[in-house]
């Protein structure tokens, strides 16, 4: 066999830019396919379960979506504090009155910058490290649901929800977190059992401080 440079496959020009196209969408998360991928479905950004990412199943995020929908009123603002596929359902447009709200999803991981301006970094243990542009109480309701079970987690992320809230909170925890839930928060637990596209040893449940149509 040779070792002549001439021997070895070149690509195109147009192979290259698909290529590279390939590589810059896998980058951000959004991985190219042959078969289209609406970027707000819940698959089009892989759960890393090394950064606790488990995604809600399609019932859990519509009904969570149409919450917050209704309680952020016409032309609210809904803040999605570490719950993106929840973001994603609303940005779908499959829900009556998404088209009537705005959302953005806070995230640390940074593959959702995908999204644009919609995308916010968000590390809990610096809960008040926030872009300018987020001012306080500028969300008419905030959807969180911490990463971890655990009092530590809850509290730095209760201090960006008070950041963050008008005043309406929906909370997306496990059902070991009722008591510093309404503690930190003076959050109530709903009837409304949330579920997630893969299995969880620990039972979610969803906490509200107004109202709720969950309850």
């Amino acid at each position: 066999m040779s070792d002549s440079d001439d021997d070895v496959p070149q690509l195109s020009a147009a192979a290259l830019a698909a290529l590279q196209e390939f590589y810059d969408e896998e980058k951000n998360g959004l991985a190219h396919s042959t078969v289209p991928v609406d970027k707000y479905s819940v698959g089009a950004v892989e759960e890393d379960w090394g950064m606790s990412q488990f995604w809600y199943s399609d019932d859990t995020a519509t009904r969570l979506a149409e919450e917050l929908i209704h309680e952020a009123g016409e032309g609210g603002r809904i803040a999605c504090l570490s719950a993106p596929s929840v973001y994603q359902k609303l940005k779908q447009g499959v829900v009556a009155g998404s088209d009537h709200v705005t959302a953005v999803v806070m995230e640390y991981d940074r593959r959702f910058s995908a999204y644009g301006q919609d995308f916010i970094y968000y590390d809990y243990n610096n809960p008040l490290s926030l872009p300018e542009e987020v001012t306080r109480q500028s969300f008419d309701i905030v959807l969180a649901d911490p990463p971890y079970l655990s009092l530590e987690c809850l509290s730095k992320v209760a201090e960006t929800i008070q950041y963050l809230s008008k005043g309406k909170v929906l909370l997306c925890t496990g059902a070991i977190m009722e008591e510093p839930a309404d503690q930190l928060l003076g959050l109530k637990m709903c009837s409304f059992l949330p579920k997630h596209n893969k299995n969880l040893a620990n039972e979610f449940r969803c906490y509200v401080n107004y109202p709720s149509r969950l309850s």
